[in-house]
């Protein structure tokens, strides 16, 4: 039987330009091959098959996310070929705060009209951030949908897999008062509040792409700036140090996400003044919004919050230095039902 389908591309969808994509992504989905990858692309499915030696008692962690509005952004400026970062560590980031490795990623990927270099640019991103997390690109989608999204819209999504020992989880210390928050910097507003960020900014290609100096690149580079990558850094702390708790700060800020690494009866008291204050965040509050409402939307330049005791906070600093990082003290952890103090 032959391949070819007038009804369905007269209906908008193309089979061809499906082939064709998935050839342009075979080579990106090849640079994330790693150990236990045992399929390829193509198949119904991808098979893993992890390392479980000196694992006393595997667990799986999974995570899954989206780049939300941000690619309006990318669709205005035309530039594709960061979002798959953004993806992959909404989702990395999340399961590592377990103390789980990322084993696996898949990507799901709608658009309004299969253009396969366009497609090629979006997966080559997925495949650069799954290199730096360290995990394997091993299946997806691409759904073509003409009349759902615009010709030249899509969304993205991702899911991850990830391995951890549940003993070592459990063995791990609680958090406490007294202990230390170490914070990780952001490399800008990452993937979350762009509805708010659009609406502020009244964004427009030619908005976009005006030079601020503040920033020392165009509205449209800082905003596109991909979301950074912290699995490296906090596997190296896992195996370092006794992590009492990890937060990823994603959408709903600070309020939202710290205390979800607080037992009841504590909070967290955050000194402002330490957090390394990135030019886009101001520029988002000189717009009107109330400083609680940057703290519940943005990450203000903490991409990731580390709870440890305070007598291994040294070792702590030590070794996320020694990894590149620029770490700082973000405050500490306090008895009270608060959640999170601004001071």
């Amino acid at each position: 039987m032959g391949t070819d389908n007038s009804s369905y591309k007269n209906a908008g969808v193309d089979v061809h330009a499906g082939y064709r994509s998935v050839e342009l992504i075979k080579k990106h989905v090849a640079r994330t091959k790693i150990p236990g990858v045992v399929s390829d692309i193509g198949g119904f499915g991808g098979l893993f098959k992890p390392d479980l030696n000196g694992i006393k008692s595997p667990v799986l962690v999974s995570g899954t996310d989206g780049v939300g509005t941000k690619l309006k952004v990318a669709f205005l400026m035309d530039k594709h070929d960061t979002v798959g970062i953004d993806c992959v560590a909404m989702c990395v980031n999340d399961v590592v705060c377990s103390g789980a490795k990322p084993l696996f990623f898949l990507d799901y990927l709608a658009v309004g009209k299969n253009i396969p270099e366009k497609i090629a640019d979006i997966v080559s991103g997925v495949a650069d951030g799954c290199r730096e997390a360290g995990c394997a690109l091993i299946g997806g989608e691409t759904a073509e949908m003409p009349g759902f999204y615009p010709p030249e819209e899509y969304d993205l999504a991702g899911f991850c897999v990830g391995l951890a020992d549940m003993e070592s989880i459990r063995a791990r210390g609680k958090v406490r008062p007294g202990d230390i928050l170490i914070g990780l910097p952001s490399s800008g507003v990452h993937s979350n509040g762009f509805s708010l960020v659009r609406k502020l900014f009244n964004i427009s290609e030619e908005r976009l792409r005006i030079y601020v100096a503040d920033f020392g690149k165009t509205l449209g580079e800082e905003l596109l700036m991909p979301t950074r990558i912290y699995v490296t850094q906090i596997l190296q702390l896992f195996s370092a140090v006794d992590i009492h708790g990890v937060s990823h700060i994603t959408g709903g800020g600070f309020f939202e996400n710290i205390p979800r690494m607080l037992p009841q009866g504590l909070c967290a008291q955050i000194a402002k003044r330490n957090i390394p204050r990135l030019a886009v965040f101001s520029a988002i509050q000189a717009e009107g919004v109330p400083e609680r409402d940057m703290y519940n939307t943005f990450n203000m330049g903490m991409g990731m919050c580390v709870c440890v005791a305070e007598k291994q906070a040294h070792e702590a600093f030590k070794t996320l230095e020694a990894c590149g990082e620029k770490p700082f003290e973000a405050g500490c952890v306090k008895e009270g039902d608060d959640g999170v103090l601004l001071i």
